[in-house]
């Protein structure tokens, strides 16, 4: 398993952070998910890439973590 696309869940989590007052973090998933959109290093099977649900989701924290900084 393990090979679904877990963008779309992640990007409705950050439009809950919005919706419960927590813009600024609902703002550095979604520039994250663009990043690694961009970036092109670590996508989905379905987006042309060979990571897992688990490789994007990581990749995401990272990215938010840095983002973060």
């Amino acid at each position: 398993m393990n090979v679904a696309n877990p963008i779309a869940t992640i990007w409705a989590g950050s439009m809950m952070l919005d919706e419960i007052g927590e813009e600024k973090s609902g703002a550095l998933v979604i520039k994250a998910i663009e990043q690694l959109v961009k970036d092109k290093k670590v996508l989905p099977k379905d987006m042309g890439g060979t990571a897992t649900t688990s490789d994007v989701g990581d990749e995401i924290v990272k990215i938010v973590t840095e983002l973060n900084k």
